[in-house]
């Protein structure tokens, strides 16, 4: 009898399971009562906060969803997953070791995407093309002219495609920015976020064989092939062909919050950015590329602007940032200021809001849960619910939102990169006879994982 090779074990694992689930595949206006199976691509860190939150929704009627599969090149990690998210449904859920398995298979109507940022926006395509809905994660793109695509494959696919910037969907935050937009605070002038997290040392390429049952190929996907090590494996976002440092890692939220607060629908005019990788590169002695100081200036044509700090190591922090307000994750300050003609509004964490009036700065609105917690429940149930109507409308973040709060990020980044202002087109969404800027609005097409030119 020949021996079953461990990729053949996962092609009849998830043939098999997705043979015993066989329900109808999700179509626009029609099955609306049947379950919206889901699978997860990308079984990382926050893969665990997107199976969590699918298993506790099953137990909701008005969403009627499956987890129903996971995904990853990293056949030990996927086989873990499988047998651990199994467990917690309660269910099979099925294993695919090519997230194209998953695109191909009828029986999935939606997918989300906890992959590195690198492969957000074609996973987002080829889900759309595919006719599936999908949630992905943040920063939505890994570069400008990426992001744009995600948003044209949305609409030319009409799929509902929601952003992870999970703030949009907290009920506390919601409410505090409708306050700000009803004029608690006057007139908003000035808004300012910091990201400040204590990394430690990110430690260092060194080259080694690629461990067994990881497809580094795949990993890699849409961008370059570097010798495999720990450090590009498990520090990508640290390393620009993968990543966009701390102000895209967790910036993005404060960013997503800064632009939502201050009504801004259009990109901004003019970004400067000045960064140093002092701790990382002189004291740890570190591989990472990204900037752990990094202090940017956004101003838009209105006249508004943006501030964003990042820090990486000992700091003091801002408006009671983690001292009075401490965030879930110790010693992390991080959150959105709004400064205004009667009053500040501040955002620590992702579920609390403050407001103090006046010169003596009185106590106004405010909301907040005990113990700052991170909850992307709601976030998925709005994702949910709207692709169980298919009125993107409805969703919090969807994804153009997520394009242009990602782009912040980017923006800041190219001007810290080139180490000069930079004047950027809204329109266009390029830097006007700056060809330094604009090669880095994408990255070179890798074969066989290009983003499309045309969608």
């Amino acid at each position: 009898m020949p021996s079953i090779t461990r990729r053949e074990l996962l092609k009849t694992s998830a043939a098999t399971a997705a043979a015993a689930f066989a329900a109808p595949a999700l179509v626009r206006g029609r099955n609306l009562n049947d379950k919206v199976r889901v699978a997860i691509v990308g079984m990382g860190g926050r893969a665990s906060a997107h199976a969590e939150s699918l298993v506790e929704l099953e137990k909701e009627s008005s969403v009627d969803v499956e987890l129903a599969g996971v995904c990853d090149c990293d056949q030990p990690k996927l086989m873990t997953a499988q047998k651990a998210w199994s467990g917690r449904a309660g269910h099979p859920v099925a294993a695919y070791d090519d997230m194209r398995r998953v695109l191909d298979d009828s029986g999935i109507d939606a997918v989300t995407f906890a992959t590195p940022n690198h492969w957000h926006a074609l996973c987002v395509i080829w889900g759309c093309q595919a006719g599936k809905d999908v949630y992905v994660e943040k920063p939505g793109s890994h570069n400008i002219f990426e992001g744009r695509k995600m948003v044209e494959a949305a609409r030319k696919y009409d799929r509902i495609v929601q952003h992870g910037t999970q703030c949009r969907s907290s009920p506390n935050i919601i409410e505090g920015i409708k306050h700000l937009h009803e004029g608690v605070i006057g007139d908003v002038y000035f808004a300012r976020g910091i990201a400040y997290k204590i990394r430690g040392p990110l430690g260092q390429h060194a080259p080694r064989p690629v461990p067994e049952g990881l497809d580094w190929n795949a990993w890699c996907g849409p961008a370059p092939v570097h010798e495999y090590s720990n450090f590009q494996h498990r520090r990508w976002h640290w390393i620009w062909d993968y990543g966009n440092g701390e102000i895209g890692n967790q910036g993005v939220h404060q960013m997503d919050i800064l632009r939502w607060g201050l009504k801004l629908n259009d990109h901004p005019i003019q970004a400067s950015s000045v960064g140093t990788n002092y701790m990382q590169k002189k004291v740890h002695q570190s591989s990472a590329e990204t900037p752990g100081v990094l202090s940017t200036s956004l101003r838009w044509k209105s006249g508004q602007m943006i501030e964003f700090a990042v820090r990486d190591w000992y700091t003091n922090a801002e408006a009671g940032f983690r001292d009075k307000y401490p965030f879930v994750q110790k010693d992390f300050p991080v959150g959105a200021i709004f400064l205004g003609t009667e009053g500040t509004l501040i955002i620590p964490d992702y579920s609390s809001y403050y407001t103090f009036l006046g010169r003596k700065r009185e106590p106004g609105p405010s909301a907040f849960e005990e113990g700052s917690p991170i909850s992307n429940l709601p976030h998925f149930r709005n994702w949910l619910l709207a692709v169980r109507s298919q009125k993107r409308e409805e969703l919090s973040a969807e994804i153009e939102h997520g394009h242009k709060s990602s782009a912040l990020c980017h923006l800041a980044n190219i001007a810290y990169r080139v180490d000069r202002t930079v004047n950027f087109d809204p329109e266009k969404e390029t830097f006007p006879g700056d060809d330094e800027a604009n090669t880095l609005l994408t990255r070179e097409d890798r074969e066989g994982f290009a983003v499309p030119r045309q969608i």
